[in-house]
Parts: C-alpha cells; sequence; structure tokens
C-alpha cells in the first residue's frame, strides 16, 4: 500500500475514534493522543518564530527605538482609562492561558486590559555588568543570548517559558540562590508606568521605597515596562557532583551543610521518599574530563530526575561535566516531572521511553500556555482535586519538620529542594529577624497519596504551617488562605503605604484579591 494512501487511512480512522468517543473523552482519557499530534508540532513553531523574532531585532539593534514607542502607547492607554473615569481596574492585556502559572485569572474579563507587546532583550552592558530586557522577555531568550557571549545571570530560573515580568513581580529561584538570593535580589532596577500614566525608575536608591515594594507584587503598584539585571561572566562546563543520601536526618544536615557552603555554586536536592535523596552540588568551569561529560540536554538524553534517580539506586557518588545551558534547562523537557503527573492524568506517559525521546523528544515539552488553552473545565477540576502543584518557602532551620509535613499531609515525590538566602531589605517577603536568613524551596508537583486528599484543606493545613515557621508561599500556585492569614504571612506595611500614595487603590487589584483562591469568584 502506497505509504501516503496508508496514513490517509489511519487519520480516517483516528477522526471516525473521535466521533465516536467524542473529542472530550480523547482530551480527558487519552490526552497524550492530543498533546503528540497537536501540541507538540504546534510547541516547536512558537519556539522557532520566538527565536528568530528576539535574534533579528537583537542583531538590528531596533529594539531601543521600539521600546520608547511602546513605553508612550502603554502611557496613552492608561491616560485614556483615567479620561473616562477610572471605573474598573486595570490589568495586562496578555491572555491568561499564555502564563506559567497554572491558574487562569478571572479579573481578566472584567478589568481594563492595556496591551503590553514587550519581549525583547534592549541592552546588554558589560562593564556595567546588566542586561536591560523588556518584561515578556523569556529565561530561554536571554540564557541563548547571554551565553553565547559569555555571560550569565547569577540566578536564572529554570524553565525557558519563564518571564522577566513574572519573575519580578511574582518571584524566581535557582540552584544558585544560596549565594545570591531570589530572582529580585539580582535585579538592580525597575521602570515602570504607574496610574497616572508616568513613567519611573527606581532603583536601591532612587524611588526605593517602590523599589523594594514591586517583587511580590504581581502587578499591582504599576506596569513593568523593564527592568536591569545584573550579569556574570559564563564557563563552558558545570562539575556537578551527585551523592545519594538516606535517613531523614542525614538528608537535611548535608543539605543544611552543603547550602551554606559559599564554594558550591549551585546546590540542589531530589528527594524520592521520607528518607531517601540525591544532594547535587556543582561549580562552573572552563574544563571537563572528556569521559564524564554529560550533555543532558539534548532531545534524546534522558529526563533529568530519572537520570538522577540511578543514582539513588546505585547508592553511589559521580561527578559529570554539564554543558552550562543544559544544566539551566536541565529540568525544561520534562517540566521537571510534571509531564507524568500521575497515573490519572500523564501528559505524555511514555515521554522518558527511549524509543520516543529519539523520535519526537527534539519536540518536547509541549508549551504549559497550550496545556491550559486546551485543558478545558473537566481536566481544570481533576487536577484541582488529584494533583498538588506548590513551592513554600521555609527557613532552612526548619527543614526536618517541613518535610515530615509534606509527607503526611500531601506525601508528594519527588520533592525539589533547593537553597536560598533572603537577605533583610524592606518589602513583602524578609526574614523575621534582622539578619539574613538560609531558607529553602520545597516544591511539590504531582499527584499526592494520601488517602482522602481533599485540595483546599490539604493545602490550607500547609500554609498555616508556613505562616507558623515564618515561611511563604509563592503566589504562581493555588492559594487558600483568608485574607488575614495572607497578610499574616507576608508584610504589606511598605506595598499599602505605596498603594495609596500611588493612586493604586482604584487603578490595581490588591494582590490578595488578584490571586487568592478565596477572593475570586
Amino acid at each position: 500500500m502506497d505509504p501516503l494512501l496508508y496514513l490517509a487511512l489511519l487519520v480516517v480512522l483516528f477522526l471516525l475514534w473521535i466521533k465516536v468517543k467524542g473529542l472530550d473523552y480523547v482530551i480527558i482519557h487519552q490526552r497524550w493522543i492530543f498533546v503528540c499530534l497537536f501540541l507538540l508540532p504546534l510547541s516547536v513553531i512558537f519556539d522557532v518564530y520566538y527565536y528568530v523574532r528576539a535574534w533579528i531585532i537583537f542583531k538590528m539593534c531596533s529594539a531601543p527605538k521600539l521600546h520608547d514607542q511602546r513605553v508612550r502607547d502603554i502611557q496613552r492607554q492608561v491616560r485614556e482609562w483615567k479620561k473616562e473615569g477610572g471605573k474598573k481596574h486595570m490589568c495586562t492585556g496578555r491572555p491568561g492561558w499564555l502564563t506559567v502559572s497554572l491558574r487562569v485569572g478571572k479579573y481578566k474579563k472584567t478589568h481594563k486590559n492595556i496591551m503590553i507587546n514587550m519581549m525583547d532583550i534592549l541592552q546588554v552592558d558589560t562593564k556595567r555588568q546588566v542586561v536591560r530586557v523588556e518584561p515578556l522577555a523569556n529565561m530561554g531568550q536571554v540564557t541563548a543570548l547571554l551565553n553565547s557571549i559569555g555571560w550569565t545571570l547569577p540566578v536564572l530560573p529554570e524553565l525557558d517559558d519563564l518571564t522577566v515580568g513574572g519573575l519580578v513581580m511574582g518571584t524566581g529561584i535557582e540552584s544558585s540562590s544560596h549565594i545570591y538570593g531570589l530572582f529580585q535580589h539580582i535585579c538592580v532596577a525597575y521602570e515602570l508606568v504607574l496610574a497616572d500614566g508616568s513613567l519611573v525608575r527606581c532603583t536601591e536608591k532612587e524611588n526605593s521605597d517602590l523599589f523594594y515594594s514591586v517583587p511580590w507584587s504581581c502587578g499591582t503598584l504599576g506596569f513593568l515596562v523593564a527592568a536591569e539585571i545584573r550579569i556574570i561572566p559564563a564557563r563552558k562546563w558545570v562539575k556537578l557532583r551527585y551523592k545519594a543520601v538516606r535517613g531523614l536526618d542525614n538528608i537535611c544536615k548535608t543539605f543544611s551543610e552543603e547550602s551554606a557552603n559559599k564554594e558550591n555554586q549551585f546546590v540542589e536536592g531530589l528527594q524520592y521518599s521520607l528518607d531517601e535523596a540525591v544532594i547535587m552540588t556543582g561549580t562552573m568551569t572552563d574544563d571537563a574530563e572528556p569521559d564524564k561529560i554529560n550533555r543532558i540536554g539534548y532531545y534524546y538524553k534522558p529526563w533529568f530526575f530519572k537520570h538522577v534517580e540511578q543514582y539513588l539506586k546505585d547508592d553511589r557518588v559521580a561527578v559529570e561535566y554539564i554543558p552550562l545551558r543544559h544544566y539551566y534547562h536541565r529540568h525544561t523537557r520534562s517540566i521537571f516531572w510534571e509531564l507524568q503527573v500521575s497515573h490519572k492524568m500523564d501528559i505524555i506517559p511514555f515521554g522518558n521511553n527511549p524509543l520516543f525521546r529519539y523520535v519526537f523528544g527534539w519536540m518536547v515539552p509541549p508549551k504549559i500556555s497550550l496545556l491550559k488553552l486546551t485543558q478545558g473545565e473537566t481536566i481544570r477540576r481533576l487536577y484541582e482535586q488529584h494533583h498538588v502543584v506548590q513551592d513554600m518557602l521555609v527557613p532552612m532551620k526548619n527543614i526536618k519538620m517541613a518535610l515530615t509535613r509534606f509527607h503526611q499531609d500531601i506525601h508528594v515525590y519527588p520533592l525539589w529542594l533547593c537553597p536560598f538566602i533572603l537577605p533583610s531589605q524592606p518589602g513583602m517577603v524578609h526574614p523575621k529577624g534582622n539578619e539574613d536568613e538560609l531558607y529553602v524551596d520545597i516544591g511539590a508537583y504531582g499527584e499526592p497519596k494520601v488517602k482522602h486528599f481533599e485540595a483546599q484543606a490539604s493545602t490550607r493545613q500547609l500554609e498555616k504551617f508556613v505562616r507558623d515557621v515564618h515561611g511563604f508561599q509563592m503566589l504562581y500556585a493555588d492559594v487558600y488562605m483568608e485574607r488575614p492569614e495572607f497578610w499574616e504571612m507576608f508584610d504589606g506595611t511598605l506595598y499599602h503605604k505605596l498603594r495609596k500614595e500611588l493612586g493604586c487603590e482604584e487603578a490595581f487589584p490588591e494582590v490578595y484579591d488578584k490571586i487568592c483562591k478565596a477572593a475570586r469568584h
């Protein structure tokens, strides 16, 4: 039979099957078919378009000129809103499904949408060691450009699609954060369009109250139009050491000691059960031992968390040399382990199979935004009821208690452990005392294994524990706190002061009303 005829016959049979079963059934119960046939090719097209566009614009040096024009357009929209009486709150016009957060904000339908089309890298200043970027530039763009000219960000959050705006207005973290802090702590300046349409630049010394209040504010103080971020010299490789660790006390002790050791440029832990983990420490280098090189980012390579798990099974210590950009995006292809989220809702259940990786791995991962756009209400409800995506930030001194609570309340593995230093600075998030303090981000992504899991009740238990130890919850995830509980966790003193001074109360929703489930209707 002619191959094209055979393919056409398969397509017809597939369409008939969809007609008999119904599109909803296929998307819910056989989602991998829809993802592999449609979302993966679309994701590749998206990636190619944005990469080529960013490269052309940067090479032609046209971005700065267009940037000024785009800022004026945002100012015009804000002034028009004010002239019309400012009857509704404002928000960015970017569709909710385009964000990396699993939450789709309903406020987009009721607020005045301000269109912001700003996704370019504006300038790399190697003398000042600063890169100036627009808010929708993403980490994939930034690493591709900076690494090619020998530079990198001190803190480069993992997933390619994370945007500068999201990381500034929300937060971001990486395995270098035990040295440099969160993403906000490597930013040296923000440029915002305020509620009156004015353009303001803020730094630690200039408009400092605004500078410290922007992080975690989720776009409720103004529209970010540019950020200046520190850069540091890059090296070719990351020398990564894997160490299998057993016993909860030993895990906590090893992880805390490695996190406090500033000679480690990178520290990360993957915990596979309450008593089993692999702790990884790394340093950048220009030299690599040829027989220990692992280009883990190649499409046909095993997913990183599965690769790491092998060291636990073998119960051994090992060293590898990984290309710097491959290391930065080591969890990107499997979206940590979200492509195999649970037995009920695997997105690509065979994604780590060698045959699939070699044939289709170059198209992985599907865009999170496209997964959100096509999931529908049924899948969204299933995810909410049978799936956890949370990052809780707790003081390192409470790590054992925190891991035990995660085990008891949700029982999700693997857990991602990432240390970070939290400076004693003004703003919504800071240590309880007056000194910098070492924290750990505990990331739980997957299907809870506890009996009688209930999303709201179980998450609220975790939220209470985190408040009690003076920790924080990342706001991209589902937040179930009531308003008083939210402001018990976060310091709103400076935030509320600026909201009044800058006229934000009439212009933007409060951060709680924007992100918390209890506030949304």
